[in-house]
């Protein structure tokens, strides 16, 4: 007789409902993507996963958020322009292996449903990793001399990845080229005129 299977619980029963709804987004995608289908193929049931997320939406996010790759160390060249280059193209590849289908998904249902604005606004002025590692090139690009003293408001902080996952949504490349280009022509013009008068 074989022993009963035991209950999966804490951080092992989330990882199985993340992975499971992160295999159903890849499969029928954010428009067909249903809590009763992550529930079945997790093996579990529904109430289990309105406990820890309100609706698909929720749990989309949070199935998207696990499957990011890791940020890694905060890159440090020894020279701004370099260390935002490295920062802008991890943030390139970090965006590019996430799927825009399911992106757009929560944003159009961002429209009809104002919990799930909230909770991508929620999401977006929280602190995390990127803007913490932005913080920490500037500061030392400030140390450095290669900038002057400035203020980095929030929106500043979160420019790098708002204008790559723009240049991703809207032209489905990034290169080198484009990501040059934000950082010359856009972030460190940007980050020049914040200096502290």
């Amino acid at each position: 007789m074989s022993e009963p299977k035991s209950r999966r619980r804490g951080a092992e029963l989330e990882r199985a409902i993340l992975d499971a709804a992160w295999a159903e987004l890849r499969e029928v995608g954010y428009a067909r993507f249903t809590v009763e289908a992550v529930a079945a193929r997790a093996g579990t049931s529904k109430p289990v996963l309105y406990r820890r997320w309100k609706n698909r939406a929720e749990l989309a996010v949070a199935a998207w958020q696990q499957r990011m790759p890791a940020f890694g160390d905060v890159p440090d060249t020894g020279a701004l322009r370099s260390d935002l280059l490295t920062l802008f193209t991890r943030i390139g590849l970090r965006t590019g292996s996430m799927m825009s289908e399911m992106v757009a998904g929560v944003m159009a249902e961002a429209f009809r449903h104002p919990e799930v604005a909230d909770l991508l606004r929620s999401r977006l002025t929280q602190p995390m990793p990127l803007t913490e590692a932005v913080r920490e090139i500037v500061e030392r690009a400030v140390a450095r001399g290669e900038l002057a003293p400035l203020h980095l408001p929030p929106r500043a902080l979160r420019a790098p990845l708002d204008l790559v996952r723009n240049e991703y949504i809207t032209c489905q490349a990034l290169d080198g080229a484009v990501l040059e280009e934000l950082v010359d022509d856009i972030y460190l013009p940007l980050l020049r005129g914040l200096r502290l008068d």
